[in-house]
């Protein structure tokens, strides 16, 4: 079953900044594309950046400017850098690891920006 491991979430000031860490099997992660999430208490799962096994972008209009997504193909691992978080980035974040068939998941780590 596949798997993905998702890292460095948690409370930051207004401003402040983190990155996420996703990883996954190498012969999954190679082919396919990966994008974070995140979903706020009572609203809907939103897209937040999505990158394509050949590397091409794209991002949230909300997040544009402040956050950047790449992938470490030698570690099979997806990464979000987030800078500039403000309140209203609080959320949930999950990896997504798109094949043809089945999206895949992770276990969600919690974003929290104080004003």
């Amino acid at each position: 079953q596949v798997q993905l491991v998702e890292s460095g979430g948690g409370y930051v000031q207004a401003g402040g900044s983190l990155r996420l860490s996703c990883a996954a099997s190498r012969t999954i992660f190679m082919i396919n594309d990966m994008a974070w999430y995140r979903q706020a208490p009572g609203k809907q799962r939103e897209l937040v950046a999505a990158i394509t096994s050949r590397g091409s972008i794209n991002y949230a209009d909300s997040v544009k400017g402040r956050f950047t997504i790449s992938r470490d193909n030698a570690k099979s691992t997806v990464y979000l850098q987030m800078n500039s978080l403000k309140p209203e980035d609080t959320a949930v974040y999950y990896c997504n690891l798109r094949t043809r068939g089945p999206w895949y998941w992770g276990q969600g780590t919690q974003v929290t920006v104080s004003s």
